[in-house]
């Protein structure tokens, strides 16, 4: 078992900067070859541990599975298309983290998750790198998937890219959610999520009241700013967030 269970551990950010996908510029690069003749698994490790989030953009997903992986860390490493810091992986051979592992599928050829997390590439998880939580057995043969962070999208938490509460609930409600499926109830995999995660900052705000991910209210939010970037790019690059 390689959960731990108490005590505190530094969680000073640890950027890998030996990128799994370093040079590369084709699509392809970024998205391995799938075998339709086998079950397709993606491991989440941020939005997509909630039920709620994930279905959102793959509503004919698997449920989600309480695991553990080895091999990656998880970090509030991203900046996002607006001014805000989000969860991403880095290939790290010592590194664990709590994570939800769920079966996808393929329409045309893709998988569902390929569409929504396009600023990330898709890389592969090994079967021995899995402990399933919920006291089920990994399918195999079976491919297992994880996004993990493009080049340029590597950046730390910043007065102007925030860690934001708004995205935290996702991420911490979907923990709660798997903390009912851990098959041992003495592992609190809440904690877990939390102390598995590197790079929590000074740089958190409260947008509860007005979430900086307008989409969810504004479902055209980023068709419109795309369109005042290129009619009004120098005013739009300077919008203050309130």
């Amino acid at each position: 078992m390689i959960i731990v269970r108490t005590g505190r551990r530094s969680l000073a950010v640890t950027l890998a900067f030996g990128l799994l996908f370093a040079g590369s510029a084709a699509a392809d690069d970024c998205h391995p070859d799938l075998d339709p003749s086998i079950p397709q698994y993606i491991v989440g490790y941020g939005s997509l541990m909630q039920s709620a989030s994930k279905r959102s953009t793959e509503p004919k997903s698997g449920i989600n599975l309480p695991v553990v992986v080895t091999g990656f860390q998880r970090a509030w490493n991203t900046h996002g298309v607006y001014p805000t810091t989000y969860l991403g992986v880095q290939p790290r051979k010592s590194a664990r983290m709590a994570a939800a592992l769920y079966r996808d599928f393929l329409t045309d050829g893709k998988l569902g998750s390929d569409a929504r997390e396009i600023d990330y590439c898709r890389a592969a998880v090994s079967h021995g790198s899995i402990e399933m939580l919920d006291a089920s057995t990994l399918p195999a043969p079976s491919q297992i998937w994880i996004y993990v962070n493009k080049p340029d999208t590597l950046a730390l938490p910043d007065a102007r890219h925030p860690i934001v509460q708004s995205y935290v609930d996702i991420f911490i409600t979907g923990c709660m959610e798997l903390q009912a499926r851990v098959a041992d109830q003495s592992i609190d995999f809440v904690e877990e999520c939390v102390r598995t995660t590197d790079g929590w900052s000074k740089h958190w705000v409260n947008d509860r009241p007005m979430p900086r991910r307008p989409y969810h209210y504004q479902p055209l939010a980023f068709e419109i700013d795309k369109q005042l970037k290129r009619i009004l790019p120098e005013l739009f690059e300077n919008i203050e967030i309130e």
